[in-house]
């Protein structure tokens, strides 16, 4: 598959190269080292797709774009990768001021799949780009593809649980404090506790999309382990499952709530079963208050 439709212009591009009279030595010497190079590959009849690609950048980045574009259509008909001939074809085009073909040629790497729009970015000579609406259209498109977590409903379901906080008891005496990070491109919330006798433990929380539940992994330094699944309520996020405590070898049900609270706190209550779930006793009842350093 090739990306750049080559004809008699690119071939007249060539031999316009080859017939330049260089304007300084040190043009001449390497315009010369490329022509040598091209007529070194052809007379061998080289079927390296790698020898020919590393000729075509090296001819681009000379600014003999002559050069470079039958080096890069060598490369392509000797097999070079569909990812590698795509992005070299836009550099070119965007050396060569066609700022159209090179998004078209980015546009048709992204509908056989390629969503890794950081590497476009950066990358100056593709990134040179940026303001083009055509350009900048597909980086949006790209972004959504590349990070789905950020652009897909329900993953914001936790998001008023992130900040610093300061946690306190029902009676208002300080419990510790806790660090609520979006990480992942929004694919998880990482929870960092510590208590005020330096006490620590953390968890991830995620959107399971194939159950469409979240779920809360936590585990804490003295072998709390917590694994709870559920979501968004009208009282808040409710999740369930089980606490397992790696000390003695026992688990018990678990059930977990946290509520945003109109004065801007959340309440967090958690709660065991010791019968199995027929009764339930507090575990740890914390408010949230966001912290102002």
């Amino acid at each position: 598959m090739s990306f750049i439709s080559f004809n008699n212009k690119g071939l007249k591009a060539f031999l316009a190269v080859v017939c330049l009279t260089a304007a300084g030595p040190v043009f001449a010497d390497i315009e010369g080292d490329l022509r040598s190079a091209f007529a070194s590959l052809e007379k061998s009849g080289s079927a390296s797709a790698e020898d020919w690609f590393q000729l075509a950048r090296k001819a681009r980045q000379a600014d003999v774009l002559g050069i470079a574009e039958i080096a890069l259509e060598r490369a392509g008909s000797a097999g070079l990768s569909p990812l590698q001939l795509g992005v070299e074809t836009a550099r070119l085009q965007v050396a060569g001021d066609d700022a159209a073909a090179a998004v078209a040629a980015l546009r048709s790497l992204f509908e056989q799949g390629f969503t890794a729009v950081g590497f476009l970015r950066n990358d100056p000579l593709i990134e040179s780009l940026a303001g083009n609406a055509g350009y900048d259209a597909l980086i949006e498109e790209m972004t959504v593809q590349a990070y789905p977590c950020a652009h897909t409903p329900g993953f914001a379901d936790f998001d008023f649980w992130i900040g610093e906080w300061d946690v306190h008891t029902a009676d208002g005496q300080q419990a510790g404090s806790n660090s609520i990070t979006r990480e992942e491109r929004g694919c998880v919330l990482v929870e960092r506790w510590r208590n005020i006798a330096g006490g620590t433990g953390m968890s991830v929380n995620f959107l399971d999309l194939a159950s469409n539940e979240w779920v809360q992994v936590w585990n804490a330094e003295g072998g709390t382990q917590i694994n709870i699944r559920g979501g968004l309520t009208d009282e808040g996020m409710a999740m369930a499952g089980t606490i397992h405590y790696v000390a003695n070898g026992t688990t018990a049900p678990f059930r977990a709530l946290w509520t945003p609270l109109d004065d801007g706190r959340v309440r967090q209550y958690f709660e065991q079963s010791n019968d199995g779930g027929e009764t339930w006793v507090p575990w740890f009842e914390g408010f949230y208050t966001r912290r102002s350093d």
